[in-house]
């Protein structure tokens, strides 16, 4: 059995929920953590953010492993997303309203396979604005909050593999059978519920009532490089059918070597953190003695 030392250096891996912030993850963690030891505060770091309307991977370092972050964030991460058609929001995710509408009448599955064809392998791709990449040492949303225009440049990134998993297009007669819980994930009532400067909670209303029969998605799997925006893809894909998506559902499934089957579902952060195998403190106050 595996004896924990969070204070040497521990890689954990854990099962993100969604609305979860990356920093509630590390705050939960952290905190459970440092009472079980002790001590007054934990170092614990994060190995990539996930969004809080994203589900899956997330990587927490503890201690002295906190060095290996930027070695675990290159890795290439595995993503299970799925993309409504023929509407837009100005986040390319369910975080805003729909701001316009596109036909889809037009879309085929031939059409949708030739149209992810384009975006394997290297391709240039412009980050949302609504995101903290920096524009001139401010990140971009700032900018957006505070009614400024910002431009962001197209970044290189890579895309290794992208499958097109479930296929949605009833005015079609293209028809899924996992329509009915797609439509759960179509959410047009999100708002960010703020807890001063973090918002560190998401609260999402009630969904509205979403004719399942007319809601046409796709669903993807897509293994890409660090700095991919699957909201950014959402949007893409989405001109390059001629209409528009965006994102209802994501997941990450993987990041390098860690698998979602690999993580710990975070109901059971709390219990864990206080059954673990750990290295007491006297053991490692002699242990740093003899170094």
């Amino acid at each position: 059995m595996k004896i924990y030392n969070f204070i040497e250096g521990e890689v954990l891996a854990f099962d993100k929920p969604l609305t979860w912030t990356s920093f509630n993850l590390v705050k939960v963690v952290r905190n459970n953590l440092s009472r079980r030891l002790g001590i007054k505060r934990l170092k614990v770091g994060h190995a990539g953010t996930l969004d809080p309307l994203a589900s899956g991977v997330m990587i927490l370092c503890t201690g002295k492993c906190t060095k290996l972050i930027d070695q675990l964030q290159s890795g290439t991460k595995e993503y299970v997303a799925t993309l409504r058609l023929g509407c837009t929001t100005p986040s390319f995710d369910a975080e805003h309203p729909i701001d316009a509408t596109y036909p889809t009448s037009h879309i085929t599955e031939a059409f949708v396979q030739e149209a992810l064809s384009h975006f394997r392998g290297s391709i240039w791709q412009v980050p949302p604005v609504y995101s903290a990449c920096k524009v001139e040492g401010r990140r971009a949303f700032d900018y957006i909050r505070q009614g400024e225009e910002v431009e962001l440049k197209a970044k290189e990134l890579v895309i290794d593999e992208l499958e097109l998993l479930d296929l949605h297009l009833p005015e079609q007669g293209i028809i899924s059978l996992h329509a009915p819980e797609v439509a759960k994930m179509a959410r047009e009532d999100i708002r960010i519920k703020d807890y001063g400067r973090n918002k560190e909670s998401y609260v999402i209303a009630e969904a509205t009532d979403i004719d399942i029969a007319r809601l046409p998605y796709l669903q993807i799997r897509v293994v890409c490089s660090k700095g991919t925006y699957i909201r950014a893809l959402a949007r893409d894909i989405g001109q390059a059918l001629n209409s528009g998506a965006y994102l209802i559902g994501l997941r990450r499934t993987r990041v390098g070597d860690i698998r979602i089957e690999d993580c710990l579902p975070v109901e059971n952060v709390e219990q864990w953190c206080y059954s673990v195998p750990i290295v007491e403190q006297a053991e490692q106050d002699n242990n740093l003695m003899d170094k």
